[in-house]
C-alpha cells in the first residue's frame, strides 16, 4: 500500500499543472480578497481598530478549509484516470489486494491534502503579516496543523467516496469544477453566514467541511478578536461571531469546538464506510 501511495504522489507532483490547479482556488480567493473583498469588509468594520487584521484572519481561515477539499479532489483524479484508462485492471490482476489499492489512493490524497494545506497556511501567514497582522504563536500553529490533519481526513473520506462513483475522467472533472465553485459558498467564506437566508445558513451549518472553517476561524481569529472586542460588551462579540461564522448556533444552542471536531470525525468514518461498501458491491 505504501509503495502504491508513493506511486500516486510521484504522479501528482510530477504534473506541475495538476499541482497548480489544485491550488488555483487558493490563488483565486487570495486575489479576490486582496483586490476587492478585503477593503469592503474592513470598511464595514472601520470602527474596529484592527479591522484589516481581523478580516484577513477570517478569510484565511476559510481558505484553509477550502484547500483541504480542492487539493484532495485533485489528488483523487489519479484514481479516476486509472479507471478511465483501464490501468486499474492491471493493478487488480496483480498480487496487490483491492484494499491496498483503495488505501493507497486515499492515503496519497490525504498526504497531498496535508502538504498543500501547509503550503496554503504559509501563504496565508505571509499575507496576514504583510498587511500588518501578526504570526500565529507556536501553540496556535500546532493547533492549526492538527486541524489540517483532521480536515484533510474528512475531505479525503467524502471525496474518495464521490470519486469511487466515477469511471469517466471528463465527468469527474465536471464534478470537480462544480464542487470547486460551490465550496467557497458552502464554507461561508465569500459572504458571512449571517447575511444569508436562514435556509442557506442551515445548509452551511450541516455541511461537514464548514465545521473545519469554524475551527480554523476560532484559532486564527482568537488574537485579533481579543484586541478588537477588548472593551466591547460580550453581546457584541457573540453577535459578531454568529454573523461571521466563527461560531455556529442551532436555535439557542451554541455548538462547541468539540462538537465540530466530532462532526468531522463522524463524517470521516461514515464516508470511508460508504466507500468500502461501494467498492465491495462493485467487486461482487
Amino acid at each position: 500500500m505504501i509503495n502504491f501511495m508513493l506511486r500516486n504522489l510521484k504522479i501528482f507532483f510530477r504534473d506541475k499543472s495538476a499541482v497548480f490547479f489544485s491550488l488555483l482556488a487558493v490563488f483565486i480567493i487570495i486575489g479576490l480578497y486582496a483586490l476587492f473583498l478585503g477593503d469592503v469588509w474592513a470598511e464595514d468594520y472601520s470602527d474596529i481598530e484592527n479591522a484589516r487584521y481581523l478580516m484577513d484572519s477570517w478569510i484565511m481561515a476559510g481558505l484553509l478549509a477550502v484547500t483541504s477539499v480542492t487539493t484532495t479532489m485533485g489528488a483523487l483524479g489519479i484514481m479516476v484516470a486509472d479507471k478511465a484508462r483501464n490501468i486499474i485492471k492491471d493493478f487488480q490482476s496483480s498480487p496487490v489486494s483491492r484494499s491496498a489499492l483503495a488505501g493507497g489512493y486515499s492515503l496519497s490524497a490525504f498526504v497531498i491534502g496535508v502538504i498543500m494545506s501547509i503550503v496554503a497556511l504559509i501563504l496565508a501567514e505571509i499575507y496576514i503579516l504583510a498587511n500588518g497582522g501578526e504570526l500565529l504563536t507556536g501553540t496556535k500553529t500546532l493547533q492549526v496543523l492538527a486541524l489540517i490533519l483532521l480536515s484533510s481526513l474528512a475531505s479525503t473520506a467524502i471525496l474518495f467516496f464521490l470519486a469511487s462513483l466515477f469511471k469517466s475522467l471528463h465527468a469527474f472533472s465536471t464534478a470537480s469544477t462544480i464542487i470547486g465553485t460551490l465550496i467557497g459558498f458552502l464554507t461561508g467564506i465569500y459572504l458571512p453566514i449571517g447575511v444569508l437566508p436562514e435556509a442557506i445558513q442551515y445548509a452551511i451549518k450541516i455541511f461537514p467541511i464548514s465545521h473545519a472553517a469554524v475551527l480554523f476561524r476560532q484559532i486564527l481569529m482568537e488574537a485579533p478578536l481579543q484586541k478588537a472586542f477588548a472593551h466591547a460588551p460580550a453581546e457584541s462579540l457573540e453577535e459578531f461571531n454568529s454573523m461571521m461564522g466563527v461560531t455556529f448556533r442551532f436555535g439557542d444552542t451554541l455548538l462547541t469546538p468539540q462538537g465540530s471536531i466530532l462532526v468531522l470525525l463522524v463524517t470521516a468514518g461514515l464516508f470511508y464506510g460508504l466507500s468500502i461498501l461501494n467498492l465491495s458491491r462493485k467487486r461482487k
